[in-house]
């Protein structure tokens, strides 16, 4: 609301003449400056002195002098232009080429395996200043940390391995199954694996993410079933060098089986009939949905998932 009914009869020419009168000191300067005529000047100097009860400028031998209001109400006035600006430009769109720009994401070994190296490469092929900080997922989306902005996005498995929160926005990226592999010298065995002969082989479990729970056992226990874990590792990697040279047998996602298990070192099998695949999910706050930098990245990430959804 305003203070004074007066304040209504106020236009953008009002104060533009204004912040001109202050600036130049002079209405012939204002008057070609702003391509109006000096009587239009001197009419808005009218109704400013009307509307904030003051003279605000003086007749000098030097020109204009302002008073004590309207030297208190320069810097407002020009917030009040500028603002204007703002809203007639709209929202600034990002641009990677100009502007750097550093991104946090919360992400399981999956996402730095197969969609992180490809999304680098091209930032590096275009010479984008972008910096990409990845974060550890946990057993359930940070979600404090996307509702500060100290995370861009989150990167997580679906559906329903996390806790749902209704203020997110989500989009699922990738589907992926799972596949079973041996170390190639292992006894050989059946295209797809039996479920008695998976639970009867030593597994080792990688854990790409933090929780206490997966889907493999999750999936045994609604068969009545357990499997034997003889070692737990960190990563994907890591785990296939654990079942060199041994019978056991690593479940994992069939892309990073194919970007990481070498056809010359590891045979792969098809999992247990039923055993449920996952997706990959990108999660964002309401926030970061009007943010431009934060749409590019997502549009990135969707572009390198559709590449991989083949």
């Amino acid at each position: 609301m305003l203070n004074s009914n007066s304040l209504r009869k106020l236009d953008m020419q009002d104060l533009m003449v204004f912040s001109a009168v202050y600036e130049q000191s002079s209405v012939s300067g204002v008057s070609e400056a702003l391509c109006v005529s000096q009587s239009t000047v001197s009419y808005c100097l009218k109704k400013l002195r009307t509307c904030f009860e003051d003279e605000l400028f003086t007749n000098t031998r030097s020109g204009m002098r302002p008073t004590c209001k309207a030297v208190g109400m320069y810097d407002h006035v020009q917030a009040i232009l500028q603002s204007i600006n703002l809203c007639h430009a709209g929202t600034p769109t990002f641009d990677p080429t100009r502007e750097a720009v550093t991104f946090n994401i919360c992400a399981p070994e999956y996402f730095e395996h197969l969609i992180l190296p490809q999304l680098l490469q091209g930032f590096d092929y275009a010479d984008l200043p972008v910096v990409v900080n990845v974060h550890k997922l946990e057993a359930d989306i940070p979600v404090d940390g996307l509702r500060d902005g100290s995370l861009d996005l989150v990167i997580c498995f679906g559906p329903n391995f996390h806790s749902h929160h209704a203020d997110l926005l989500s989009r699922q990226l990738l589907q992926e199954d799972l596949v079973c592999v041996v170390d190639k010298r292992a006894a050989p065995q059946e295209p797809q694996l039996s479920l008695q002969t998976f639970v009867r082989r030593r597994h080792i479990f990688p854990t790409p993410w933090t929780s206490p729970t997966n889907m493999v056992d999750g999936w045994l226990a609604q068969q009545a079933q357990q499997r034997q874990i003889a070692a737990r590792a960190n990563s994907y990697s890591a785990a296939l060098k654990m079942i060199s040279g041994t019978d056991f047998i690593l479940t994992l996602p069939r892309r990073i089986q194919q970007l990481l298990a070498s056809e010359a070192m590891f045979n792969h099998h098809e999992a247990p009939n039923g055993l449920p695949g996952f997706t990959l999910d990108m999660q964002w706050t309401q926030a970061a949905n009007q943010d431009s930098a934060n749409s590019w990245l997502r549009e990135q990430i969707i572009k390198v998932c559709a590449g991989r959804d083949t």
